[in-house]
């Protein structure tokens, strides 16, 4: 999941960018109210983390003028100003939740899965493909019963293809919402990604879940799924 981080104190960017980045969410920061307006009309975020007083523009008018453009990912907002008012301007503008600070970062982190889980469907915490289970809260990984070691950004691949199990995902899809902005569109990254990923998940055990469409993309399918696509 790829998330803006919009914060213009330097040492709270970085240090809440690492800890999120651990728990293997790909990261954009942006230190101001226009490049959060720009970053986000121009990539494709899964969520946004929005803090309030900004340089340029405030985080109320960054999240009125999202709403704005149509853009309808979760925003949520983080301020060291807690008083009703600004809690509801927050929330009429367009937000969708609202942390004061200073704040747990562990309560923040069951606030983004919250957030990420709504849609047209409530999303579930844990998603079963044939015998490998994916605990998306736990981060953890079991398949055959067997838990399986990822790495953060292995972690990050799978969880995004499991979201979208049974349909083909194309590598442009994969660069949005698993890398961040500085991401070479021309390296073959996300190609070895999937190969670590196959081999963790799919060596010695049947079906073969992690299939490559040639010229489209991967998909993360049970046998059955992959012949009714």
């Amino acid at each position: 999941m790829r998330i803006l981080l919009v914060e213009d104190e330097p040492d709270a960017a970085q240090m809440l960018a690492k800890g999120l980045r651990e728990q293997s969410y790909a990261v954009d920061v942006a230190t101001d109210g226009e490049t959060a307006v720009y970053q986000a009309s121009v990539n494709d975020y899964d969520l946004v983390i929005l803090d309030v007083m900004l340089p340029l523009k405030d985080g109320f008018e960054v999240c009125r003028e999202l709403r704005a453009e149509g853009l309808t990912f979760p925003i949520l907002i983080l301020t060291a100003r807690d008083a009703p008012p600004d809690r509801v301007a927050g929330l009429d503008m367009g937000a969708d939740d609202y942390l004061t600070k200073p704040f747990d970062f562990h309560e923040l982190l069951a606030r983004l899965r919250a957030l990420l889980r709504r849609g047209p469907a409530l999303r579930p915490e844990t998603v079963e493909i044939a015998d490998l289970s994916i605990d998306m809260r736990a981060r953890r990984v079991r398949r055959g019963g067997r838990q399986i070691e990822l790495t953060a950004k292995e972690y990050a691949l799978l969880e995004y293809l499991a979201r979208r199990a049974g349909e083909v995902v194309s590598r442009a899809e994969i660069a949005e919402h698993v890398w961040e902005e500085n991401f070479d569109p021309f390296s073959n990254l996300i190609e070895v990604y999937v190969q670590r990923l196959r081999r963790k998940i799919d060596e010695g055990h049947a079906p073969k879940l992690l299939r490559t469409r040639r010229g489209e993309g991967y998909m993360l399918a049970s046998a059955k799924e992959d012949s009714d696509a």
